[in-house]
């Protein structure tokens, strides 16, 4: 099947996928009382987990009414108890402008995620690509799927005082995320998984060509392992999207992999921490033309639309 722009209905189906995917649509009505509240007295805290192991084996568990700001959902500045994706509506409308403009402009290669929590992104991506009709392209979906790596301060002193690898929240199973995948009827032979640290699965990574990288890594280590494995595979009129370009150490690592190699396509800011760019040239070719960015397509997308 030859992929095509995405019908009415068909856009109606990715507008669903991102308010479900981010529970805007249906925000969650409970939350688990340890995911957000840590009690102050000690007789709580030794207590409380004794419950819960109690409860746990019952069935039960312990839960307290959740009130979800839609604001801070949208554009991502929450942890959503069940939501598959953090990312909130505006990058995801990002996301599907970037699949869209790859797939129509016939840009060659698979799509990379780097740093997926609960793989709710990489399922929009997989669902964009089915609404295009493209069934060529593979979407990667990398991560250590345990959370985040203790700051290799030796080696990144960027990372010295990131406590990322502290949440635990953060890790989420390679199971968990399949079963995500399956539930939205996704998971298929185009969608593979690289499991481990960056250091590790990127410089082997069986990826022969990118048309878009997303970077979610938040770390100077993360970032930059991913760029210098993986940068020189994305095809000119790729994107590469960075989730975290609001944190320090993930910024360094952008700014430094930039200037090191020469890179002067100019990098759209989002939403003040999101920022992707469009790799117009190869970095001895900077003095060719860059072609209209992602905005051209006249598309109504979800964060715009008022309640």
């Amino acid at each position: 099947m030859n992929p095509t722009y995405p019908t009415t209905a068909q856009l109606l189906y990715l507008d669903l996928m991102k308010g479900v995917l981010t529970r805007t649509t249906v925000c969650e009505k409970y939350t688990s009382l340890t995911a957000h509240e840590r009690p102050t007295k000690a007789i709580y805290r030794t207590l409380l987990p004794m419950m819960q192991k109690v409860l746990k084996s019952k069935g039960l568990e312990i839960v307290r009414l959740y009130r979800c700001d839609p604001e801070k959902r949208a554009v991502g500045l929450d942890w959503p108890p069940e939501a598959e994706t953090m990312v909130g509506l505006k990058r995801l409308d990002n996301v599907q402008q970037c699949v869209m403009d790859v797939v129509a402009s016939g840009v060659e290669g698979d799509i990379l995620e780097t740093g997926v929590w609960r793989g709710g992104c990489s399922i929009f991506i997989k669902s964009v690509l089915a609404a295009c009709g493209d069934t060529e392209r593979t979407v990667w979906v990398a991560d250590s799927f345990e959370g985040l790596p203790k700051p290799n301060a030796a080696e990144f002193p960027q990372d010295h005082d990131d406590n990322h690898w502290t949440h635990s929240n953060l890790a989420v199973s390679l199971e968990e995320v399949q079963e995500n995948f399956r539930r939205y009827g996704l998971l298929d032979e185009r969608v593979k998984f690289l499991k481990g640290w960056f250091k590790d699965t990127m410089p082997t990574a069986p990826i022969k060509q990118l048309a878009i990288l997303r970077l979610d890594g938040d770390m100077y280590e993360s970032t930059i392992q991913v760029l210098e494995a993986m940068y020189d595979k994305l095809s000119v009129g790729g994107y590469v999207i960075v989730d975290d370009y609001g944190l320090k150490g993930c910024k360094a690592a952008i700014d430094d992999f930039r200037r090191e190699r020469g890179i002067a396509d100019p990098i759209m800011d989002l939403d003040g921490s999101c920022v992707y760019w469009h790799r117009a040239a190869k970095a001895f070719e900077m003095a060719a033309p860059a072609r209209k960015p992602v905005q051209k397509y006249d598309v109504v997308l979800q964060s715009e639309m008022k309640a």
